[in-house]
This record gives structure tokens, sequence and C-alpha cells, in this order.
């Protein structure tokens, strides 16, 4: 504990000169061993600092945080956007892409569908990528392994908005019977299942989620924007926007 603490204070040298200026004007030229003995007796002298290097120590983490996330929107913009391996609903040369990371167990990305559906009926010209992210559970990899299998008879997207729709879990059974009831080769979706192209996808989800710090579903990216959790209809709309302007 005394070892964070003072690894706390440290970080608060340089915007503590006024309040702790020995600890400021003489940082340069003290040994390590007296500039921890000068941080811990300004700990003690003001409990306050403590709560002042969480702060700064956050705000330090939110930064390193945020350049990560525009690094990867810079550098893997095409495997995000234009992966051909994607599935793509709406516009296919729409002017904006919205990128959706979901799970068909989450029950908030269940809640986001009549939100995503009403935006692409209001928007003629954005395109939507879905990017299979199962993260909750081994029904969640069984129904995404089977979405991504059911390209294979074009029958993607009737499949993806039946098993969002779905009330129960997502689990083998389940997601079998859905897929008899749109009409789908239960046999061929099975091998299908188990193409390169189906692990490629999820892999590079997982890839990419890790690159632009997502952590939970659902998650979108629009522009240099992400919007982690439910958004409402308006807030998606606003963040297209202003995707839209910014490539005009």
């Amino acid at each position: 504990m005394k070892r964070l603490l003072l690894k706390l204070c440290i970080l608060l040298v340089a915007p503590l000169s006024m309040a702790v200026p020995a600890l400021a004007d003489t940082a340069e030229t003290l040994s390590e061993e007296r500039i921890k003995e000068l941080a811990l007796e300004a700990i003690l002298e003001n409990p306050e600092i403590i709560e002042l290097a969480i702060q700064r120590l956050q705000q330090v983490q939110l930064e390193r945080q945020q350049a990560a996330i525009a690094a990867t929107l810079e550098s893997r913009r095409t495997e995000l956007e234009r992966d051909p391996n994607a599935p793509v609903l709406g516009n296919p040369d729409g002017d904006v892409t919205l990128v959706e990371f979901f799970d068909y167990n989450c029950p908030y990305c269940k809640r986001a569908k009549p939100i995503v559906e009403a935006l692409l009926e209001a928007d003629p010209n954005i395109r939507v990528v879905f990017r299979e992210w199962p993260v909750l559970s081994e029904g969640s990899v069984y129904a995404a392994r089977a979405a991504l299998a059911a390209r294979q008879q074009d029958k993607y997207e009737e499949f993806h908005w039946a098993l969002m729709a779905f009330r129960g879990r997502a689990e083998e059974a389940s997601v079998l019977e859905i897929a008899e009831e749109v009409g789908l080769d239960i046999d061929q979706l099975q091998s299908d299942m188990q193409a390169d192209d189906v692990d490629n996808h999820i892999r590079l989800s997982m890839q990419l989620a890790e690159g632009l710090n997502i952590t939970g579903t659902p998650s979108f990216v629009i522009g240099n924007t992400v919007l982690p959790g439910l958004p409402t209809q308006e807030q998606l709309s606003a963040a297209v926007s202003e995707a839209r302007d910014a490539a005009n």
C-alpha cells in the first residue's frame, strides 16, 4: 500500500509544486530515496493528496486508453469497416458505416435490435457491419458460428433478426430450432459452422474489441466514436451525422 501511495504522489510532483515546493523544486537533484521520503511526508501532512493522486492517475489512464483507441481506429479502419468476411446490412455503398459488436445472449443487444432497425429504415445511406463477438457463454459461441454459417444459404439477415428476437437463451437446441423456422438446411449449416471464415471472423472480432477497449455488448463504432452499452436512436443518429459531417 505504501509503495502504491508513493507512486501516486510522485505523479503529482509537478502539479503540487505550489503546495509542496520542496518536493518540486529539488526533484531533479535529490536522490530517488529522498524523493520518496518527501512524498511520504507530503502524504502525512496533506492527506488530500491521495485523492488528488488517484484522480490524476485515472486521468492518465483515460488519456492512454483514448490514445490507444485512436491508434486502433487509424491503423485498423479497413478491417473494422470493410472486412469482406463481415455481414453487412443496409446500403452496401453507404457513406457512413456503423459497426456493432454483439452477443446473441446479451439482453441489451436484443433491446438494441429495434433501435438498429429503425436507424436502417430512417437512413437509406448507412451501412451496418455486424461483428459477431460471442463472449457470454458457449451458447453464444454456437449461435455466432451458426449465424455466420447461414451466409452460405443467403439467410444471415433473417436468421440474425430471428435470434435477436428470441426471448430465451441461445443454446444449441434453441439455435437449431430457430434455424429450422427460417428455412435453413440444418446438415449444411452444421457443416458450414466449421469453416475457416467463421473462425477468422470471430478471431478478428476479439482482436478489434481489445484494441478499441470494448469490454461489453452491445458496443457501436461510428467514425471516430465508440459507443459502449445500449444507446438511444438519437445517440446513434447523432454519431452518424457527426461522422458524415467529418467525411464531408
